[in-house]
């Protein structure tokens, strides 16, 4: 009997003792319901690649009696998509320890940053640096998350707070990026806080971030954020910048309802926003609001467990009402210094009562499609990146449940090896 001709690809992905493909749900689109339980998991599994995309998964026999090409063995390990992080602040020049100390002795984070603490010490920090300084601190900190599996970040800046320093920092994202292997989309968030100088005058620094730093960042960003909260950008201030941003092609993002009820997430439906971010402090209209939308609500718990809160995001209100619900670090120097969405995962399944399953969809599709990247990244379906990540744990199911440490052992960016942990 003729044997059949076996397609030649770049390079097969083998040793995928579990594979993880999620490619059970559709391809694209935030995954809500039923839907958020789909993973697709196939034992002794393998990927087969071609010019940095996925051409097929499947079974190792089924993969190799296919496709003929050189092969990289994962070391037996459980194999899924590169994780997506959608929010989070990597532009800062220093850390903030001594907080996280005056923190342990009772200091509220709201009184810290009433007086001069806070983001303003990040942006004095950010200030005082030079591009130069700060494209290698941000390199720095987006590396890391290479390391922990992250294959797609979301990229803030927001410590600049004058025009200069804020494209400054979208310029330090955009040149460390280009070093990397990572998809890096970029959020302007000149609105993250009102400078010292403003305190009295807040609507002037809204008139000054709209008249002043939208045109000046444009082509340097995709996004816009707001840290919408009562005693930052009220609701009135908030919808003024979003609306501005909009009026510009910029997608929004929004901080809201973290530390007080203010109608963030009401306000980022009505904009059609890409995301509502935070919300411990989210109403029963605005949870019904996301169910019915199609802004993602990114829920942080990493910076309400760091911040010692007793209150976190309502996740399973959210999941069982149908909104589309993702997880992220919210990596940044003061609230929650952390790369490692496992970690996240952890913090998701304990604080938040979330599934393995809801959690893992949390930190790969949902997150992509909040970016409006899900046809590329999120899940191994043919023709998106070859975006992998291979952990060291007996299965899946022990994501979430090993706390502590880092089970990334083996980062796949575009079907290129780029971090093997010794």
């Amino acid at each position: 009997m003729r044997r059949m001709q076996r397609e030649a690809v770049d390079r097969l992905f083998v040793g995928c003792r579990e594979l993880l493909t999620l490619g059970e749900g559709p391809a694209t689109g935030a995954r809500r319901r039923v839907a958020k339980d789909s993973l697709e998991v196939i034992a002794d599994g393998a990927v087969a690649v071609q010019d940095g995309r996925v051409v097929a998964t499947g079974t190792r026999a089924d993969v190799e009696a296919r496709f003929e090409a050189e092969s990289i063995d994962l070391g037996d390990r459980v194999v899924m998509p590169g994780f997506v992080d959608c929010h989070t602040h990597p532009a800062f020049a220093a850390t903030r320890e001594a907080e996280f100390h005056l923190r342990c002795q009772g200091a509220d984070y709201m009184e810290i940053a009433a007086a001069g603490g806070g983001i303003l010490s990040s942006v004095r920090a950010v200030q005082a640096a030079s591009e130069d300084e700060l494209t290698e601190h941000t390199r720095r900190h987006l590396a890391r998350f290479v390391e922990h599996g992250t294959t797609t970040v979301e990229a803030k800046s927001g410590y600049g707070l004058t025009t200069a320093d804020e494209v400054k920092s979208l310029r330090a994202i955009r040149r460390a990026a280009e070093g990397l292997p990572l998809t890096v989309r970029s959020t302007f968030l000149g609105a993250h806080e009102v400078p010292m100088e403003y305190r009295a005058r807040r609507d002037a620094y809204v008139d000054l971030v709209i008249e002043e730093m939208l045109p000046a960042v444009e082509g340097l960003c995709e996004a816009c954020d707001v840290f919408a909260e009562p005693k930052v950008f009220d609701l009135r201030q908030s919808r003024r910048i979003l609306e501005a941003a909009k009026s510009r092609g910029l997608g929004l993002r929004v901080h809201a309802d973290e530390i007080e009820p203010m109608g963030g997430a009401e306000l980022a439906v009505e904009l059609g926003a890409e995301s509502a971010d935070h919300l411990p402090q989210v109403s029963e209209a605005g949870i019904a609001a996301l169910a019915s939308s199609d802004t993602t609500a990114v829920l942080l718990p990493g910076t309400s467990f760091y911040l010692g809160k007793p209150k976190h995001a309502p996740a399973r209100r959210l999941l069982d009402a149908g909104a589309a619900v993702a997880l992220s670090t919210d990596l940044n120097p003061g609230s929650c210094h952390t790369w490692s969405l496992p970690l996240i995962v952890t913090l998701g399944c304990v604080l938040l009562h979330m599934t393995p399953e809801e959690c893992i969809t949390a930190i790969t599709i949902n997150p992509a499609a909040s970016l409006r990247l899900d046809r590329e990244v999120g899940s191994l379906h043919p023709g998106k990146r070859a975006d992998l990540v291979a952990l060291d744990l007996p299965s899946w199911r022990g994501l979430g449940y090993l706390f502590g440490g880092n089970p990334a052992a083996v980062t796949v960016k575009d079907g290129e090896v780029v971090h093997r942990r010794a």
